[in-house]
C-alpha cells in the first residue's frame, strides 16, 4: 500500500465565526455532508486516524469549522453538517451566513468533498453544497459513503444515477465514487484525490541504514 500524505493531520482548531479561521493561506479541502452521512468517518480513515474527527450517534455534533492540519498550510476542514430538525434556528441561520461568506471569500479553499449517504443521495443540502462549489467554480467530489450497505447492482445503479444527475447539473466537473469507511471501499481514490489539490507527495521513506 503507498504511503500515505495524510496521516499526519492533527487537530488545529475550531471556527465559529470568521475571525476565528486560519490566516487565509496554503490550501485547504473541505468536508460536507448532511448530518449522519459518516462525514468524520470518512475523514478519519482517509487519515488513518482513529478519533480525529469525533463520530456520534448524535447528527449535528459537528457545529464548527474544525481545521486539521495536514502540513504547514495545508488542511482539511470538517464543515458542520445540518439538515437536522433538533438544530436551533438561530444556529442554522447562523452557520449558513458562516458559510456562504467561507465559500465566497476564501482563497486558500482548494477543493469540496461533499459526503452523502449512498442510500439517500441528493438531498437538498448537498445540492446547497454543490450549488456553492458551482458559484465558486471550486474542484468537488463526492463520496456515496455506506456504500457496503448496498448489494453490488444497487452500487451500480446509485452510481450511475448520481453521476447522470451531476453530469447533466455541472457536465463532467463533479468526481462521484462509492465509498465505505467501515469495508475500505474507495479509500485509496478518494484519498489520491485530496492530496492531489493539497498538492501533496507521499512522505519520502527513510533513508536505508
Amino acid at each position: 500500500m503507498a504511503a500515505n500524505p495524510l496521516n499526519t493531520a492533527a487537530y488545529l482548531k475550531a471556527a465559529h465565526t470568521p475571525q476565528q479561521l486560519p490566516p487565509d493561506g496554503g490550501l485547504e479541502v473541505a468536508f460536507a455532508g448532511r448530518s449522519n452521512a459518516g462525514k468524520s468517518s470518512a475523514l478519519n480513515v482517509l487519515c488513518q486516524r482513529s478519533g480525529l474527527a469525533r463520530t456520534s450517534k448524535t447528527p449535528g455534533r459537528t457545529q464548527q469549522l474544525v481545521y486539521f492540519q495536514v502540513r504547514p498550510e495545508r488542511y482539511l476542514v470538517d464543515l458542520p453538517g445540518y439538515g437536522y430538525a433538533e438544530v436551533p434556528q438561530a444556529l442554522r441561520a447562523h452557520w449558513q451566513a458562516f458559510i456562504d461568506g467561507y465559500f465566497r471569500q476564501r482563497r486558500a479553499l482548494a477543493g469540496l468533498v461533499v459526503v452523502m449517504d449512498g442510500r439517500h443521495p441528493l438531498k437538498e443540502y448537498d445540492w446547497q453544497m454543490l450549488a456553492y462549489a458551482e458559484a465558486r467554480g471550486l474542484a468537488c467530489h463526492v463520496l456515496l459513503t455506506k456504500a457496503d450497505k448496498l448489494g453490488r447492482s444497487e452500487q451500480a445503479r446509485t452510481l450511475a444515477r448520481v453521476r447522470s444527475e451531476l453530469g447533466a447539473f455541472r457536465g463532467a466537473g463533479v468526481g462521484v465514487q462509492l465509498f465505505s469507511a467501515s469495508s475500505r471501499l474507495g479509500v485509496e481514490e478518494a484519498r489520491a484525490v485530496v492530496a492531489g489539490w493539497l498538492q501533496l507527495e507521499a512522505p519520502a521513506a527513510p533513508a536505508a541504514p
